[in-house]
């Protein structure tokens, strides 16, 4: 417990250090400015896990093919099958579950982020244009309304979040279009049969990207500057590494 709270606080040190280093340029505004460094610092340090990801994809949209004939072939002998495909990712340098292993790996470091900008007294105590970072929309709507001066800081935050959410939604609902359009020209739809509960997941997984607007309306406003900050990251980050998730023949 004790080690955990050394390194929260030492988290904490690390933001208020780079705050106090912002404060001639920004002034009140310093310490959201550092919290918005620190989030685009940990995602850029992150950046290599995610183009490996998105090339893993490409690599696994180009074997995914031969691996309906695999199962084609070997439907009937589950380990025969396994053994295929694992020769067949390990030919080509990658692994099955190469698209998790990032993700994973950054949810530590994502926790202790929000942890931070959701717990640190120091850190919430600061504002930005007027409204305290440890406040909640909740706090602002009782303070002014939706048009106070506090309303209006959520409603930029929001408006950024919102327009990232549908930005994100149309972009997960024109892939899932073309990987179908892509199924369907080869014929691999009928060699490998959906899974249960695929095509409600495909059309409501997109939705999720509205989450994040929801989870900012309820969470202390440094959290929310976390948030729309690390969801921009990724959509900005996805479009750049589009290229590597099609396959290169």
């Amino acid at each position: 417990m004790s080690s955990s709270s050394s390194f929260f606080d030492g988290a904490a040190s690390l933001v208020m250090s780079l705050s106090e280093s912002l404060d001639p340029v920004f002034h009140a505004q310093a310490t959201a400015v550092a919290i918005v460094l620190c989030t685009m610092l940990v995602r850029l340090a992150l950046h290599p896990l995610a183009r490996a990801a998105a090339r893993g994809e490409g690599v696994r949209a180009e074997l995914a093919p031969q691996l309906a004939k695999l199962r084609h072939r070997h439907g009937s002998d589950p380990e025969r099958m396994r053994r295929a495909a694992a020769e067949l990712y390990t030919g080509r340098g990658v692994s099955p579950v190469a698209g998790c292993l990032p993700m994973l790996l950054q949810l530590p470091v994502f926790f202790v982020m929000y942890h931070l900008f959701t717990t640190d007294g120091e850190l919430l105590g600061q504002q930005l244009f007027g409204t305290p970072l440890g406040g909640r929309w909740a706090d602002a709507l009782g303070d002014g309304g939706v048009f106070g001066a506090q309303g209006l800081v959520y409603a930029g935050l929001f408006a950024v979040i919102g327009a990232v959410a549908v930005w994100t939604y149309q972009q997960a609902r024109r892939s899932a279009a073309q990987a179908s359009a892509a199924q369907a020209s080869t014929g691999r739809t009928q060699d490998v049969p959906a899974a249960p509960g695929a095509a409600a997941m495909a059309r409501w997984l997109p939705l999720l990207s509205f989450g994040t607007l929801i989870t900012a309306a309820v969470v202390p406003l440094a959290a929310g500057l976390y948030l729309v900050t690390t969801t921009s990251w990724t959509a900005v980050e996805r479009a750049l590494l589009q290229p590597l998730r099609r396959p290169s023949r």
